[in-house]
């Protein structure tokens, strides 16, 4: 592995110790890889994910190319808030798993924000 790689994994540990979904406030956590982003909301107490959505899904894909990156991330925050909202959750905990809160990875939880969750 190589140290950038060691170095995120280490702030997710760090992060994760502090950070769990309950029930009534799953965890919201974000993953990004060069070219795709994904989030998904996850109650820790069943370890079960409620909602995802991602850059890689048919739906996503048949739609023009995006801007940029941070304009896809932010759609993908506002998927998965509308799904969430739609499965009845409001509230959320945010995991940025180990990344830093900037360009795509705060992008998804404006999106996430605009459409109409809590954190």
């Amino acid at each position: 592995m190589d140290s950038k790689k060691e170095a995120r994994l280490k702030r997710k540990q760090r992060i994760r110790k502090k950070v769990s979904g309950t029930t009534e406030r799953p965890r919201l956590t974000v993953f990004r890889s060069a070219h795709h982003i994904y989030a998904q909301i996850v109650d820790d107490t069943t370890g079960r994910t409620l909602v995802a959505a991602s850059s890689v899904e048919a739906s996503v894909r048949s739609l023009p190319r995006f801007a940029s990156k941070v304009a896809q991330a932010q759609y993908i925050g506002k998927m998965v808030g509308e799904r969430a909202i739609a499965g009845g959750i409001q509230r959320v905990v945010f995991d940025r798993n180990g990344f830093l809160y900037h360009g795509r990875v705060k992008a998804v939880s404006d999106g996430a924000r605009e459409a109409g969750m809590d954190f």
